[in-house]
């Protein structure tokens, strides 16, 4: 059979797995749920893992066939060495693995390599680009203290926003009316839901807010122009770094990308591929060495 490669990506709303042969030739693709490992990494491993088993099924693969698999895994919080470590030592049972961060295998598919810089916004949100031997970071800390502009800041906006105007501390809207009814039509509900809410649940309401902002609703216009500050800030700053050509990937890319300023345009790059064609490479860069 031969030498296989599995690229992997576990973000904050799902886990993602390609193989393909020595070749590049697709044999399979798998999905799974949530799967930062930062935040929860039990139930990572466990989405990690329904994602490669989904790809080699669908290649026709068995369990042992594994051993003949180089793999790259790029996680949400990978960056900390010891939850990138609970990953390797994940009985997934690899030929050779490694533990990269998203955002090492979006920038490594989005510019093939090369130097560029990479927005983030999905779930979370980041900024990361590469100069050289520099790698620049900035943002991805988690939504508690980062993260501007992520699905689950607005999630989070649009959902107090609703919770304020039920209360008549703001004005309603068609959106905080919507909001508030998917979440449970009550004060009490809504509590309940932002207790156990997880990153994944709060980035759900975030395509909700942009379709509610692009219908003219004052209050989605107002989370969502402020969700775009904070996405050009970070593009600023990585133009700031000396970095000329930035992509902007993660699921929300293309709701954000009509949005941005004017004079981001000559900043703007489309990516030449996804974060699975980018930990392939790392895969196949391994097996060369």
């Amino acid at each position: 059979m031969g030498r296989l490669f599995l690229g992997m990506d576990g973000g904050g709303s799902n886990a993602r797995a390609r193989l393909v042969d020595g070749t590049g030739r697709w044999l399979g693709e798998g999905r799974g749920g949530p799967a930062n490992i930062g935040s929860d990494p039990e139930g990572a491993v466990m989405s990690l893992e329904a994602a490669v088993s989904m790809a080699l099924a669908t290649a026709g693969l068995a369990k042992c066939d594994r051993a003949d698999v180089v793999a790259v895994i790029g996680a949400a919080g990978a960056a900390d060495p010891g939850m990138a470590a609970r990953l390797i030592g994940a009985p997934f049972g690899f030929g050779r693995l490694r533990v990269v961060t998203d955002a090492e295998i979006a920038l490594e598919g989005a510019f093939a390599g090369g130097d560029g810089g990479i927005v983030i916004v999905g779930t979370g949100s980041q900024a990361y680009g590469r100069l050289g031997d520099r790698r620049i970071r900035v943002g991805g800390w988690g939504a508690a203290l980062s993260d501007g502009g992520s699905g689950v800041l607005i999630g989070r906006n649009a959902a107090r926003r609703a919770l304020e105007a039920y209360e008549g501390l703001a004005a309603p809207s068609p959106m905080t009316a919507t909001i508030f009814d998917r979440l449970g039509g009550s004060g009490p509900a809504l509590s309940a839901f932002g207790k156990t809410a997880r990153p994944s649940d709060w980035a759900a309401l975030a395509p909700v807010v942009f379709d509610y902002a692009e219908a003219g609703d004052a209050a989605a216009g107002a989370i969502i122009a402020a969700a775009v500050a904070e996405i050009e800030a970070l593009i600023g700053r990585l133009a700031g770094e000396g970095i000329d050509r930035i992509a902007l990937v993660g699921g929300l890319a293309s709701s954000y990308l009509p949005r941005l300023s004017s004079r981001f345009a000559c900043l703007i790059a489309e990516p030449a591929g996804d974060a699975l064609d980018g930990a392939l490479s790392l895969a196949r860069r391994d097996a060369s060495e």
